[in-house]
């Protein structure tokens, strides 16, 4: 179904595999970066930061070129996996907003927010706050549009690049469209363009006084696809069925902490995240992992493995900080710390026993304050206490069936 007041979101992240390079090495911040294949035969961009694009470098051109164009730019080969890594983190902070977010590709998304307004705000809003987070938690400049569909959304984050935020307001998409080259139309590659010069077309605009019918005669199909885009019309639907391999959440805190007892209200903020994240995916998983990142920007992962699946926050909590407490060393300084849970499976019904029973009522318990969040904010209601029990509450649950299992460290 598509509804006649939808509100599309699309994110770009400008100039991606060469920002996150940056983001890595800030001493080359600012620098003409192309980031791709060496200057041999085959090599071509992948990306090339806005210094670079100053000197004509382009994405795909041939490096060889490229390095002519601007002999001084550094050259770095890609690092797909790395990249992934980061895409991943700016997907999961855009699926706080909605489930409904299309990865377009590694470096942009669409998001539906139709009907989000009493959560998070209008459309306009939600848009500058994903692009004020992703700057402030992933340290990435992005360009938004926001409007009725995704057509109009994709050109109005392209309009607004680098750092823009462009929303097209209902009535005008015409308008905003006409002046445009038509080359900016969504679909239009060098040769149809070349062919809509032939007939006097320059803007969007001027597209639009072409008749349906010579449209349909001289392109087929794609000559209806054509009128309808010139004039803003857009249907396409967003695809977003992406089962998740594991679910996250980090934080950066404003100054070093030196103690676990500062490090769990944010443990527990995270799991929270975390665990209502994975009921509205409907998952549980075993695997729970801290992340935990020095006053010296050294890293390190630690993860432990649960007896069975969940999507509980408190057991997720808990765990973590048991994680944290096997880690910590007196001296520790952390700049920022990270909850993640992984070897997920779909939820099940099963059979209850006396363990399911306990779990039942908390379960009904968090999906309780997620309905209560999703209706009138996060704020509206906040844990009392985040002092953790003697025992891992895990450990507390399984006592009932079965002797005390500690998780496996997984290191």
């Amino acid at each position: 179904m598509v509804y006649k007041d939808r509100r599309i979101i699309h994110i770009d992240l400008d100039a991606f595999f060469a920002s996150v390079e940056e983001l890595l090495n800030p001493e080359i911040a600012g620098q003409p970066i192309i980031v791709g294949g060496g200057p041999g035969r085959r090599g071509v961009v992948a990306s090339a930061s806005y210094a670079a694009r100053a000197y004509g470098v382009r994405s795909a051109m041939p490096t060889a070129q490229a390095l002519r164009l601007c002999p001084q730019a550094i050259l770095i080969p890609a690092d797909p996996e790395r990249y992934s890594e980061i895409s991943d983190r700016v997907m999961a902070l855009l699926e706080e907003y909605t489930p409904l977010v299309e990865k377009f590709s590694i470096d942009e998304a669409f998001l539906d927010v139709t009907g989000c307004e009493r959560l998070w705000g209008a459309a306009e809003e939600i848009a500058r706050t994903i692009q004020r987070r992703v700057k402030e938690e992933v340290g990435l400049s992005s360009s938004l549009g926001v409007a009725a569909n995704k057509l109009l959304a994709k050109t109005a984050s392209e309009e607004g690049k680098p750092g823009g935020l462009v929303v097209v307001s209902p009535g005008q998409e015409a308008a905003f469209l006409a002046p445009l080259p038509v080359e900016r139309l969504w679909g239009v590659g060098p040769a149809t363009a070349q062919r809509l010069h032939a007939f006097g077309v320059e803007t969007i605009g001027e597209l639009t006084h072409l008749p349906l019918d010579l449209l349909e005669r001289e392109f087929g199909a794609l000559g209806r696809v054509l009128y309808r885009h010139a004039r803003g019309r857009d249907d396409s639907l967003l695809i977003s069925h992406r089962e998740p391999k594991s679910i996250g959440h980090e934080h950066t805190f404003a100054r070093d902490l030196t103690t676990i007892r500062e490090v769990q209200p944010h443990l527990l903020e995270l799991s929270e995240k975390v665990g209502r994240r994975l009921r509205g995916h409907k998952m549980r998983g075993r695997t729970i992992a801290v992340k935990i990142r020095y006053s010296d920007f050294t890293t390190l992962t630690r993860s432990a493995t649960l007896p069975r699946p969940t999507d509980l926050d408190q057991v997720i909590y808990h765990q973590a900080v048991e994680i944290l407490r096997r880690e910590w060393r007196p001296g520790m300084r952390l700049r920022l710390v990270g909850v993640r849970i992984s070897n997920l499976t779909p939820c099940l019904p099963s059979q209850l026993d006396l363990f399911d029973q306990r779990e039942a009522k908390l379960s009904r318990l968090n999906r309780a304050v997620d309905e209560i969040r999703e209706r009138y904010g996060d704020g509206a209601l906040q844990r009392a206490s985040l002092q953790a029990p003697k025992e891992p509450l895990w450990n507390q649950m399984n006592t009932a069936k079965e002797p005390r299992r500690e998780p496996a460290l997984l290191g």
